[in-house]
């Protein structure tokens, strides 16, 4: 902005000059131009009669030879004034057009100051997370002002419905858990029952798998819900530990469906919120088994590179199509059209890896295996130590 300003000083000024050049030359040429009062009287009234008398003709009077020289001498100066009036005028304006342009760079630097002001205090706001804080801009009631007190206005709204959001979210909580539990805990007697029938467990075996499903699913769409939001507490913490852990945590299923983990993890220093992070890397591992085949393998690795640490989950089991990839971050959906099957999970797995991993600023890639299986990346920032 401010270049743009300082360059359409100096352009303005440039025309404006060359306009007022171009009338000058005009001023100067018809200046002159030889006056009605001072014109050498017609050859014909003043001619000699000797010229007659001797059959002389007019070309050689000298009177008409001088008049001649003398008009040629004034063109030949009117055309050089004329052209020293350009090109001077041009040089001069052209140097006073580089002085307004340096002046309308500081004049420019001056009236925007204001707008840096606002700019700053804006990207504090927006790198600090925090909805609570205002740009709060001292200055004259200007447009300046005006967008100031329109975007505190905004961020008002955005704190109040985050706010109601995160009470919302803590509510449909506890409210969605309790009667779930409540199931499962009845469920569980009715089934525990001495004189319970085959029927009655066999139903209340289903029973607490369909009550499983919704816990993971509520605790799904919790978990998306609460990773949509940017992250506001980022606290360094080593990437190779938390994935360590949830790999700890999933030994058991894995050797349960007879999948081989092996790990590769380097240190990969990061800073966020460990616990979203913590069930990122949890969905991937645990996509990783689930939609394995027995007796497959998978690998997980973390490391380091210039300013960004990677996470790398892959699995064997069946083909992707390429087609298919970009469909999988998106919630509620599953290769291969798998819909029934509970222990895979409620197509929110990948959704809130990418939700996640962009509320750490950071990026996640699929990419399918040849032999079956696929590879996803996930890539944070790099905590500088």
């Amino acid at each position: 902005m401010r270049l743009r300003f300082a360059l359409a000083c100096g352009a303005v000024f440039v025309l404006g000059g060359a306009v007022l050049l171009v009338a000058v030359s005009f001023v100067v040429r018809q200046s002159l131009e030889p006056r009605d009062g001072l014109r050498q009287p017609e050859y014909i009234v003043v001619a000699s009669t000797r010229f007659y008398a001797t059959g002389d003709t007019v070309a050689n009077d000298p009177y008409y030879v001088a008049q001649q020289r003398v008009a040629q001498v004034r063109r030949i100066y009117q055309r050089d004034t004329i052209k020293n009036v350009l090109t001077v005028g041009g040089i001069g304006l052209l140097a006073a057009g580089g002085l307004v342009t340096a002046v309308g760079w500081r004049a420019a630097g001056w009236v925007i100051r204001p707008v840096r002001s606002v700019t700053e205090r804006a990207r504090s706001i927006a790198h600090s997370h925090d909805l609570a804080e205002r740009i709060a801009h001292n200055g004259p009631q200007d447009e300046i002002k005006e967008l100031a007190d329109i975007v505190d206005g905004i961020l008002g709204r955005l704190a109040r419905s985050y706010d109601g959001q995160r009470r919302f979210v803590a509510n449909a909580s506890h409210e969605l858990r309790t009667p779930l539990t409540i199931n499962r805990t009845l469920v569980d007697v009715a089934v525990r029952r001495p004189d319970a029938t085959e029927d009655v467990k066999r139903l209340g075996e289903s029973l607490l798998v369909v009550n499983t499903r919704h816990e993971r699913l509520i605790d799904a769409l919790l978990a998306l819900s609460e990773g949509q939001r940017t992250v506001l507490d980022r606290r360094p913490f080593d990437l190779s530990d938390v994935v360590e852990h949830v790999l700890d945590l999933a030994a058991k299923e894995a050797a349960d469906r007879e999948v081989t983990i092996h790990r590769l993890l380097d240190p990969a220093p990061t800073a966020g919120e460990a616990v979203l992070v913590e069930r990122l890397a949890q969905n991937l591992v645990e996509n990783a088994i689930r939609h394995n085949h027995p007796g497959g393998e998978m690998w997980v690795s973390t490391r380091q590179r210039a300013d960004r640490v990677e996470l790398v989950v892959a699995n064997t089991g069946l083909p992707v199509p390429p087609y298919e990839i970009e469909t999988i971050f998106e919630p509620f959906r599953r290769l291969h059209g798998d819909r029934l099957r509970s222990d895979r999970g409620s197509g929110l797995g990948l959704s809130i890896v990418r939700v996640v991993t962009e509320a750490h600023d950071g990026t996640v890639t699929a990419s399918p295996r040849e032999e079956g299986g696929l590879t996803i990346a996930v890539e944070l920032p790099r905590e500088q130590t």
